[in-house]
């Protein structure tokens, strides 16, 4: 039987070694890449439509990057860039694209309805639900306030 401080030092020397360094560089590359390409979306789309608002603007830049998350996933490229880019992959936009569509693939063979209609949401599902209901929260207190003043 092992004592407790002989038990973390097996657990020490078992352990693979951390790669956490080249993992954050390469968040940090892959996630400023995904958004250096939702700019240059922007970008053309103010040059090609010179009165586009900037509400209009944005609307349409994520609307492309969902569209481009979403095909790169639905060929499989999307999650290879997620296995070397972590969280540089899943926090732009495309990463709810990714997590929308990845259920949706893998549960295809259950049927339209009861595969991929219902595992779509699975994974986006609860943060779209917090965020709603957090958003919520946040504007009746901003109501309340309102009132108090």
């Amino acid at each position: 039987m092992l004592s407790r401080t002989e038990y973390v030092e097996l657990d020490k020397k078992m352990a693979p070694k951390s790669k956490e360094w080249s993992t954050l560089v390469c968040a940090f590359l892959v996630g400023g890449f995904i958004c250096c390409i939702g700019q240059a979306v922007s970008d053309v789309f103010k040059l090609c439509v010179p009165t586009a608002s900037e509400k209009l603007t944005s609307q349409f830049t994520s609307t492309v990057m969902i569209f481009i998350g979403a095909f790169l996933t639905g060929i499989g490229i999307y999650d290879n860039i997620g296995k070397h880019a972590g969280a540089g992959s899943i926090i732009p936009i495309t990463g709810f694209a990714n997590s929308v569509v990845s259920p949706a693939m893998e549960f295809r063979s259950e049927g339209m309805v009861f595969g991929v209609m219902c595992k779509m949401f699975v994974i986006a599902g609860p943060i779209i639900v917090s965020g709603v209901t957090s958003s919520v929260g946040v504007g009746i207190v901003y109501w309340i306030i309102g009132l108090i003043k």
